[in-house]
């Protein structure tokens, strides 16, 4: 397998040989991202935060998720929650924030806050303590989690920004901005001898759709047709969460198909 550092390296000389305009990823564990009038920094995590309110939002936790396709039959390592708290708690102990907000399907489904073990229910509170908790409706659990603190609400907003679990279309509602969750976009950044898919954070500065959060969640190639009804496709960059660090592409270095 091609080295990702060198893959980023040659995906820009692929862009240049294009007529691209000059390959420059930034790299780093966090960068700026704009929405609106907002500043926010995209984390190595997937997570998203505001530092003015001290608001860490993070998308498609997917808890349970494990459990849930076990009682279809779909048998698979019983350990994405525990995988997924780790990073999430790690996360929270780096910028200690006053609120955290979970961008829609936290949950896996209806039922997986009643199916979480001692041990993760115990440490899912104790990140609570202390903070405000938002628990976003998502299409996954419409319904508050059972027996969490926070409150469950459609939508909110961080610093004016509207935040919901599905992103709207064109123009809807993105005005003051918009940040997202729901379709788990994934980049495919294409260089001489291999390619590297990775999860990534998609806006075009008017909205922004966070990768998912969840060890299990999977993800959405950003040349899905899905992602053409939600984004400037001429304004579209990717910000791809590398080895702890994110790399900053735009448009015309982002290659592959939905699946890929």
């Amino acid at each position: 397998m091609v080295e990702s550092g060198k893959i980023w390296a040659r995906a820009g000389a692929v862009a240049s040989e294009a007529g691209a305009a000059p390959f420059r990823p930034a790299a780093r564990r966090s960068c700026g991202l704009e929405l609106g009038a907002a500043v926010f920094l995209a984390d190595t995590s997937g997570a998203l935060w505001h530092e003015d309110e001290r608001t860490l939002i993070v998308a498609d936790l997917h808890l349970e998720k494990g459990s849930s396709l076990a009682r279809r039959g779909m048998m698979l390592p019983p350990y994405d929650t525990p995988a997924t708290l780790a990073a999430l708690a790690a996360v929270i102990a780096h910028y200690d924030p006053r609120c955290v907000i979970s961008l829609g399907d936290g949950f896996h489904d209806s039922d997986g806050a009643e199916r979480l073990d001692a041990e993760c229910r115990t440490a899912l509170r104790a990140m609570q303590a202390g903070r405000d908790w938002v628990w976003v409706a998502g299409n996954h659990d419409p319904a508050a989690p059972a027996g969490l603190p926070g409150i469950h609400v459609e939508a909110c907003e961080v610093a004016g920004v509207k935040a919901r679990h599905e992103p709207g279309s064109g123009l809807d509602d993105s005005a003051q901005g918009e940040i997202a969750g729901h379709l788990h976009p994934v980049a495919r950044i294409v260089g001489r001898g291999g390619g590297v898919r990775r999860r990534c954070f998609a806006t075009d500065e008017r909205r922004c759709v966070l990768p998912a959060f969840g060890a299990y969640a999977g993800g959405l190639d950003l040349r899905a047709a899905a992602f053409s009804a939600v984004f400037d496709r001429a304004r579209l960059k990717a910000i791809v969460i590398g080895e702890g660090r994110v790399h900053v592409f735009h448009g015309s270095a982002i290659h592959g198909q939905a699946g890929n």
